[in-house]
């Protein structure tokens, strides 16, 4: 055909790089693009192996002389996503499709590869990638929500202790976002393309509860007229997440220690061991020493899942935090809902920053819930808010500065002291009635020292 005289210039033309090599994979020919993105003239590349360009995409066989390269064994590649290293030793990201050539016969002489130029692509999202870490576009960390000093260690510990597979054991309030926690362990460890599987123990009674976490065989228990697998073999090579550790029986607890520490599992009503490859984390909201005291959780359980604790804070404790929580549940109500919500006046704002958050994140949901079914639209103002969130907490002196800094310092000192009120009572030399007065008078919860999850050390 007249055409196939301009084959040269075709080819010479596209601005994908194009490489022919033989049968041995040695370099017959290339295009200029090819020359520009590797940085190699093409007498430099011609008569070479094409593994100078060390590309990751390709697979050596050295079992089959014939089908040396995975591609001779395969036929083509389309699409894969690779890097190759250029003459000054730079990775270049590139999409690779290749083709084996063959003759008339159907005998491989030879194989053709067109090399894509990914590398700007690349750096603009990583430039993207950093610009919504400068400018908080993403506005949280697999679920969590804040850019508080607390979240931000928070985020820190997840990302160091995601690197292993040590038990972690979650404490925290009630609604200060658990769950949310152990998923972002999960997520971001070796095993997030594995199975999550949660647990509720408070939800089962003690039987229920060991069918479900190690499954059941056929005839097990009235009403197993079938065998199930257990949640443990359900999350093998994944994480299994035991939320509500302290409501555990203390049985069940010998049996979950001994899997912990063998690694197996026995199904309910059989014997046979099963092998289970499984990363543990748990929580809880309740005082595991005064369990421990009181003989309701195993000592030596409690040093098995506790090897390393991770703190929940509590709202309270970042409240600095609670206009980005507050931007962040609007935008998801307005996706459900419809309405044309835009934000949330600054009288509405200041009653939420005044409240002291007993129910946590959970809580500050539920209010901005309640906004949006009384808010017809526009911005979400302080009558929209819930009855509680509209009171005044406290009103003695409230401009009064001095009122604010007594406040803010008994703040601080219940916050050292773990919300210990006679801790607090010692440190400034007054009795812990004293105490109880002035927080009452600074509209502070009396609650406060039950507030802290026991056994949450900061870290």
């Amino acid at each position: 055909m007249e055409i196939a005289k301009y084959w040269k210039t075709i080819v010479d033309t596209l601005q994908d790089g194009l490489i022919v090599v033989n049968r041995q994979g040695i370099i017959i020919a290339v295009n200029p693009a090819a020359e520009r993105l590797t940085g190699y003239r093409s007498q430099e590349l011609i008569g070479k192996s094409c593994r100078i360009l060390n590309c990751t995409g390709c697979k050596i066989r050295n079992n089959e002389e014939d089908k040396w390269c995975q591609l001779f064994h395969i036929g083509q590649i389309q699409d894969k996503r690779c890097t190759i290293t250029n003459k000054d030793q730079r990775s270049v990201h590139i999409i690779k499709s290749a083709s084996v050539l063959r003759d008339e016969d159907g005998a491989a002489i030879g194989a053709v590869e067109t090399l894509s130029d990914m590398s700007e692509i690349i750096r603009k999202q990583q430039e993207i990638e950093e610009l919504r870490k400068t400018f908080s576009l993403n506005d949280s960390y697999h679920g969590l929500i804040g850019n508080s000093p607390l979240m931000q260690n928070l985020y820190e510990i997840i990302e160091n202790v995601a690197q292993s597979d040590t038990p972690v054991l979650i404490q925290g309030e009630s609604g200060t976002g658990k769950e949310l926690i152990a998923r972002a362990v999960h997520e971001a460890g070796h095993r997030k393309n594995k199975p999550y599987i949660k647990v509720n123990c408070a939800a089962l009674n003690e039987n229920l509860l060991e069918s479900e976490l190690f499954g059941h065989v056929r005839g097990a228990f009235t009403g197993a007229t079938q065998s199930r697998i257990g949640r443990f073999e359900a999350a093998h090579e994944g994480t299994l997440f035991l939320d509500e550790i302290g409501d555990i029986p203390l049985a069940t607890q010998i049996k979950l220690l001994r899997v912990l520490e063998e690694q197996k599992i026995e199904r309910v009503g059989d014997h046979v061991p099963i092998s289970v490859d499984v990363r543990i984390i748990t929580a809880t909201n309740k005082n595991l020493d005064e369990l421990i005291r009181n003989e309701l959780f195993r000592e030596d359980f409690f040093f098995r899942i506790n090897v390393f604790p991770i703190c929940a804070p509590s709202l309270s404790e970042r409240m600095e935090d609670i206009p980005l929580i507050v931007q962040h549940f609007i935008r998801q109500n307005v996706i459900k809902s419809r309405k044309k919500i835009i934000g949330i006046t600054p009288d509405a704002m200041n009653a939420l920053n005044e409240y002291n958050w007993p129910g946590n994140i959970r809580e500050l949901r539920n209010a901005i819930d309640y906004a949006f079914v009384l808010c017809p639209g526009g911005e979400i103002g302080k009558k929209h808010l819930p009855p509680k969130n509209n009171r005044v907490p406290y009103n003695i002196g409230k401009e009064d500065s001095v009122f604010q800094t007594e406040r803010k310092k008994l703040l601080d000192l219940l916050g050292k002291a773990g919300g210990n009120q006679s801790e607090v009572a010692r440190i400034l030399g007054i009795s812990r009635v004293t105490v109880w007065k002035r927080m009452k008078k600074y509209g502070i919860r009396h609650q406060f020292s039950e507030r802290r999850a026991p056994n949450c050390e900061r870290t």
